[in-house]
């Protein structure tokens, strides 16, 4: 059924079942216009990288199809931005970055730092101490901030990412030496997800708590997540949550997921993600974001920020997680 007249737009609509209590009353469905994307946000480690850091031509292929129609293409990544230029080299990436789990944005055109946020490192510290008043020793690292922080780890930490350049320290004590953007622990014994949670419950306001891989439980800046530095950066880029579609593996991307219109799990997530995800992809290993880049080029829903924001109106809210149980749609 279409409603037409002088001056009005075609609407496509479906005609349902009458309500009982009045055979006369019909209920119109107002079929909207598939939503479109001008900003694909991307996770590194277990996301857009496959397990030997490296893109697949695939990959690539899609990320430059959907630069082509005019959308943007930014990583928001955990590490820190001193640790991505040589992938930004290869992948030929001059963008805004979101580095640090949301606590730097970085120019990688201009390899300079637009804007960052460090974490007290007395707060730092006595998180630390109320993390080991629960589970006993733990063996700490931390980011160094700017362009050229390194990667300080104390004795009986083990990068868990060896690949990773770092600087082992004599004791604890150097590693509040200089500004850092976040901490990282490792526990002798427990596994992440338990030292991630006794840690939340430790430290509090103190800092903010992610898990982002394997061996990654982080300590950083309070109030600070990938959300956060997603919504910066796409106010730089004059664009909304409405216009992103987002791509990520581990729990430290859900509140980006939460902030996006859309967000794709990779096969290979954490399942907390996968609880808080619209759609679930292939792996890393098996090009799960050129999949779902492919399909939305093929339906035209990747597109300028313009055409983007007139192909369906805003939300007007973040939605919820996902109920336990509710499992998101596959591709």
């Amino acid at each position: 059924m279409n409603q037409e007249g002088p001056g009005r737009p075609q609407l496509h609509t479906h005609l349902v079942k009458p309500l009982p209590v009045e055979p006369r009353i019909r209920i119109l469905w107002i079929m909207a216009a598939p939503h479109a994307y001008a900003l694909i946000a991307t996770d590194l480690d277990g996301t857009l990288l496959r397990g030997d850091d490296t893109v697949s031509d695939r990959s690539r292929r899609a990320l430059a199809a959907s630069r082509e129609e005019g959308a943007r293409h930014l990583v928001v990544t955990g590490r820190p931005a001193p640790r991505v230029r040589p992938l930004f080299d290869d992948l030929g990436y001059d963008g805004l970055a979101v580095c640090g789990q949301g606590a730097q944005l970085y120019d990688a055109g201009a390899d300079r730092m637009e804007w960052s946020v460090t974490l007290d490192r007395e707060l730092a510290e006595a998180a630390l101490g109320k993390v080991e008043a629960e589970v006993g020793q733990v063996y700490a690292a931390v980011d160094q901030d700017g362009v050229d922080g390194l990667t300080l780890i104390e004795p009986g930490y083990e990068m868990p990412h060896p690949t990773l350049p770092a600087v082992r320290v004599p004791g604890r004590g150097v590693l509040w030496e200089a500004p850092i953007s976040k901490v990282l622990l490792r526990h002798p014994t427990l596994a992440d997800d338990e030292l991630a949670a006794v840690a939340r419950g430790a430290v509090g306001s103190l800092a903010t708590v992610t898990m982002s891989g394997p061996g990654t439980v982080e300590l950083q800046p309070c109030g600070v997540t990938k959300a956060t530095g997603l919504a910066l950066a796409a106010e730089r880029l004059g664009l909304t949550a409405d216009d992103t579609v987002a791509f990520g593996d581990m729990p430290n991307d859900i509140p980006m997921f939460m902030w996006a219109a859309h967000g794709v799990a990779m096969a290979n997530a954490h399942d907390e993600l996968k609880l808080a995800a619209d759609e679930l992809t292939l792996s890393n290993e098996h090009d799960g974001i050129a999949v779902v880049l492919e399909r939305l080029l093929r339906d035209g829903r990747i597109a300028s920020p313009r055409s983007a924001g007139s192909a369906s109106p805003t939300s007007g809210g973040r939605r919820p997680l996902r109920r336990p149980g509710t499992p998101p749609r596959s591709r």
